[in-house]
């Protein structure tokens, strides 16, 4: 059974910085990709950043340039550094990944979510 487990969310003035973490766990072949959603009360979850299994990275253009995604493959985590954070980047964020179990087609998989709040 495959995990993501997130941490680093919290409360943080505007302007400031956070590191989300989330690390996979599991029964996993191969991990195709892995990216980070968010998701505001009354909007639809929103892809913040992706990076592939080759590190090819994507980000939202509300993020670009203040956020970066990062993976690191011997501890199976993927990080989403937030710099310059403003009130409307609070969110609760979401680890998406997207793995094969075996040689089969890839599933989707996600996080519990974890809050960040900017606000002074």
């Amino acid at each position: 059974q495959v995990q993501l487990v997130e941490s680093g969310g919290g409360l943080v003035q505007p302007g400031g910085s956070l590191r989300l973490s989330c690390a996979e766990s599991g029964s996993i072949f191969s991990t195709i990709a892995m990216a980070w959603y968010r998701r505001t009360p009354g909007k639809q979850r929103e892809l913040v950043a992706s990076i592939s299994s080759i590190g090819n990275t994507n980000y939202a253009d509300s993020v670009k340039g203040r956020f970066t995604i990062s993976r690191d493959g011997a501890k199976n985590t993927v990080y989403l550094q937030m710099n310059s954070l403003k009130p409307e980047d609070t969110a609760v964020y979401y680890c998406n990944a997207r793995i094969r179990v075996d040689r089969g087609p890839p599933n989707d998989y996600w996080g519990q979510g974890t809050q960040v709040t900017v606000s002074s």
